[in-house]
């Protein structure tokens, strides 16, 4: 499981980040790949990574502002030219609105897609959890910024416990049926006699990662729920310390607050993103410094750049 940024910019495109986009990769867990937010540009930069637009099956938009959608027609449509692949059905998850915005860009610039769009709107009344699969779960609340705007908290479900191999032979237990027959939780008998239980040969569950995906927005409690315990906690740095009344202004977080979030839900780890252009590459190294004095596990993220999770 890893995140790609594929924009890490605030409000416009600069020559070192594009605006808003990131990728988490799912390729090992249920092989796809969930984008949340499509800033204008989004499929160039995808171009350099090693991501298949037809493996993003979902996608994720926190609220309707520009820098956040305007990618949308131009990824959806290249996606539909990759005619050596099976076509997919793809969702599209976000506030009211964004089903109106798709449909009215595809149909203005006469695009056609191969595939089906699964709309799934929602306003401050319908939160809560948003999707449920057998091995994630996604939930939604409202934050504080100019327009509605959301941020998601990601959730794996527990993994299955893994089988003791080296042990279970040692037990006896010959290669074949029956380790199939442990593996899945079922006590079996040798021939001798031996009874094997189960879960003396399998590991107990290992509780999954919780990924939370915030978008725009001033400090806020709801930012503090979802980011809950969470693996990975990605938030916006759009100003630096010193800039909290701006950042109110604008419905916007400085670097410090997105550190104070992190240590209050008990975040393991903080990632900075949405970074005003304004900022050099001397100054982003001092908001990482700055929120490490509030919150130690912080690294402000560039374009393109992949974290493990």
């Amino acid at each position: 499981m890893e995140i790609q940024f594929l924009g890490t910019g605030a409000g416009q495109p600069s020559k070192s980040r594009n605006v808003s986009s990131l990728a988490l990769k799912l390729l090992d867990e249920i092989n796809e790949v969930w984008l949340f937010d499509c800033g204008e540009g989004t499929q160039n930069q995808i171009l350099e990574t090693s991501i298949r637009p037809r493996k993003v099956s979902k996608i994720f938009i926190t609220h309707l502002h520009g820098d956040h959608i305007f990618g949308l027609p131009g990824f959806l449509s290249s996606r539909a030219f990759q005619a050596n692949e099976e076509q997919t059905d793809l969702e599209i998850y976000g506030p009211v609105g964004i089903k109106s915005f798709v449909l009215t860009s595809l149909r203005v610039s006469g695009s056609r897609l191969p595939y089906k769009i699964h709309f799934h709107e929602f306003d401050e009344g319908s939160l809560g959890k948003i999707m449920e699969t057998d091995k994630f779960t996604v939930y939604a609340e409202a934050l504080d910024h100019t327009i509605f705007c959301v941020g998601y908290r990601v959730m794996q479900k527990d993994l299955e416990g893994t089988l003791d191999a080296d042990k279970l032979k040692a037990a006896g237990v010959p290669f074949g049926p029956l380790f199939g027959q442990v593996k899945n939780g079922q006590d079996v008998t040798l021939e001798d006699g031996t009874k094997i239980i189960a879960a003396d040969y399998i590991s107990a569950p290992r509780p999954g990662k919780i990924i939370t995906i915030l978008g725009d927005t001033r400090k806020t409690n709801a930012s503090v729920r979802l980011a809950v315990n969470a693996d990975v906690l990605v938030h916006e740095s759009t100003y630096g310390k010193g800039d909290e009344k701006i950042a109110r202004k604008h419905g916007h977080s400085t670097n410090m607050q997105a550190a104070e979030v992190a240590r209050e839900a008990g975040a393991k780890r903080l990632l900075l993103n949405h970074i005003s252009a304004r900022f050099l590459s001397k100054d982003v190294s001092q908001l990482r410094k700055d929120a490490a004095t509030v919150f130690e596990k912080v690294h402000v993220v560039k374009d393109l750049e992949e974290v493990e999770i």
